[in-house]
């Protein structure tokens, strides 16, 4: 029983972002039945118009062209694949069906959420992995963008109030940083994939959407025309998004693009090499140029995944695995949980108006710590072990006045620093697990498209700060800060619990640990923990929800200090998109977001 679980997630800062989770039972790889025969790239004519549906009575939007919000879950016995997408699932499990074990199916799925949601991800992205195999090895891969060579702290030209003129951290070509996406799935696929499939095989579900088509959603096409400012500056952004005749596409209309399927037969056949070297590589660094950009064809060939420890902790029993730095997710989602573990949280109804003040006096300190001292650690020292330690925790606990708002004020994990830790052994012989996160940053990243290959270069520059002396200031080869938090919880036993993460920027933390706080204080299913309303606070100490407080609960909040702001009515991808599965008793629960276009998938 191989079971296995992945979970990729794709985020921006505003960020558009998107996840993947893909569970399967325990099965030996070598005795896996290989059926790779129908894994083929084919030309099939679609239909120019329908709808996303699994054939089985779910379909993503109705007659009006509203977003459904029921039946995202799935529940099998072999495999589940949960993503921000149901073309990206169905990759996933294709993989696994035909004899792919749990990361060739992830490599499957990051690829296809590559060509289905170029709004949030694509090829000239990053992102983060953690795999834990069914030996009870964990490991990290980052392949996060990095700064250019010749970036450094003072490349921008600011205005008198310390604002990039122009923007130019954020969109066009100095915006851009090296990216990893490309290196980082073959990577994983090459060291770690099952071994019975080519990497054109794992690729084809990608290529096949890319060249037949997939259709335009509710969500996607709002995320096109929030963009028409950005086409009017990069017009090949315009040429990509919109039709031939200028026109917008409509919600079900097909989406090809013959340059990216392209593309992506060129990666299938030579490798990473054919990205990071060659035509591509020029018109990657061209394009950007062209706006500005600095990024070389020397930073291309140099970029390196790397492989480390994840994060670990735990949480009443449970036992938490996570993303490590430059990603400060896994930690303070970590922290954050470690802070909560001081309180009875059952005894607070889910949304009580003391349950939102506890966890807005959580991630405001967290936050404050996040902007204190955490950053790329190859730059900079960070004191990660101080900021896991649950005496640290009990400190920060200690500081939360259950009857009032207190403005965040940092603390000193440094003198927790060198306290030991746990480092859990971890025996997992039911399965192995993968989860990971990727992203272009900001919708349609940095506005500026490799035009004849058919993708959108990041923006993840906009991700350090302009402030020369914060911890995450840009510099040459230097990785900006994430809240990326792909994460595996263990039982007391090692064996898995739950697999989850989540798009959404700096909400990731807070979607994660209210996700995770729901199912283990609170008993909820996955769905229902990923279904209910969610809330954000940092260090502007001011409570955002989306829905849920009823106004007797706000009214209680403002009394106690807080400022309180409802986002919108009803569901919001501003509060994240998590992507999770559960193993229960022998099944594998998959639960995937509403807020976007999620739907697991099982077997």
């Amino acid at each position: 029983m191989i079971r296995l679980k992945k979970i990729v997630a794709i985020m921006m800062s505003i960020s558009v972002c998107t996840t993947f989770t893909v569970g399967c039972s325990k099965k030996e790889d070598n005795k896996q039945e290989v059926k790779a025969d129908k894994l083929k790239i084919e030309k099939v004519e679609k239909p120019s118009t329908g709808i996303v549906s699994d054939g089985k009575g779910w379909q993503l939007w109705d007659k009006e062209g509203h977003t459904t919000t029921d039946k995202r879950g799935a529940v099998g016995e072999n495999a589940v694949v949960a993503s921000g997408k149901y073309e990206a699932s169905q990759a996933g499990l294709e993989i696994i069906e035909a004899g792919g074990n749990a990361v060739d199916a992830a490599v499957a799925t990051g690829f296809a959420l590559c060509v289905v949601e170029p709004n949030a991800t694509g090829i000239a992205g990053g992102g983060c992995m953690v795999i834990r195999n069914q030996n009870g090895d964990s490991t990290y891969i980052d392949f996060r963008e990095t700064a250019p060579s010749a970036a450094n702290p003072y490349m921008w030209n600011l205005d008198s109030e310390g604002i990039v003129i122009d923007k130019a951290n954020e969109s066009g070509g100095k915006s851009v940083a090296v990216p990893g996406q490309v290196a980082g799935l073959i990577y994983a696929f090459e060291k770690y994939g099952s071994g019975n499939l080519t990497l054109e095989e794992v690729m084809t579900p990608a290529i096949n959407l890319a060249q037949n088509g997939y259709y335009v959603t509710p969500s996607l096409l709002k995320d096109m025309l929030s963009v028409e400012e950005m086409m009017e500056k990069y017009p090949e952004l315009k040429k990509l998004i919109l039709n031939k005749d200028g026109s917008y596409y409509k919600v079900g209309d097909l989406y090809k693009s013959e340059e990216l399927a392209n593309t992506l037969k060129l990666i299938a056949k030579e490798g990473k090499d054919a990205f990071y070297t060659g035509e591509i590589a020029k018109s990657i660094v061209d394009s950007a140029k062209k706006y500005g950009g600095i990024i070389t064809l020397e930073d291309l060939k140099n970029y390196k995944v790397v492989e480390s420890k994840p994060v670990e902790g735990t949480y009443r029993g449970k036992k938490i695995i996570s993303s490590s730095l430059p990603s400060s997710g896994g930690t303070h989602v970590i922290q954050s949980l470690n802070i909560l573990e001081n309180f009875d949280m059952s005894k607070y109804g889910l949304y009580s108006a003391e349950r939102f003040h506890l966890l807005s006096e959580t991630f405001k300190m967290v936050y404050a710590d996040r902007a204190e001292y955490m950053g790329d650690k190859e730059f900079i020292s960070v004191p990660e072990k101080g900021l896991l330690s649950k005496d640290y925790a009990k400190v920060l606990a200690s500081k939360i006045d259950m009857n009032k708002s207190k403005v965040p004020t940092k603390d000193d994990p440094w003198i927790y620093e060198h306290e030991d830790t746990t480092h859990y052994s971890v025996a997992d012989k039911d399965g192995n697990i993968v989860t990971a996160t990727q992203t272009i940053n900001w919708t349609f990243g940095s506005g500026v498209v490799v035009d004849d290959y058919g993708f959108i270069l990041n923006n993840e520059i906009s991700d350090f700060s302009t402030d020369v002396n914060s911890p995450n200031c840009v510099d040459g080869g230097k990785k900006p800060l994430s809240s990326m938090s792909p994460t595996v919880i263990l039982n007391e036993d090692n064996t898995p619990f739950m697999v989850l993460g989540s798009p959404g920027g700096s909400r990731i933390i807070p979607a994660i640990t209210q996700v995770i706080s729901n199912v283990i204080d609170y008993n909820m299913s996955i769905q229902d923990a990923i279904d209910a309303y969610r809330m954000y606070d940092n260090t502007e100490d001011k409570i955002v929800y989306e829905d849920g407080l009823d106004k007797q609960a706000v009214e209680k909040l403002k009394s106690m200090g807080h400022q309180v702001e409802q986002y919108e009515e009803g569901y919001n991808k501003y509060f994240g998109g998590v992507q999770a599965v559960v193993y229960d008793n022998g099944k594998l629960i998959g639960g995937a977001d509403s807020r976007r276009d999620g739907k697991a998938e099982a077997n």
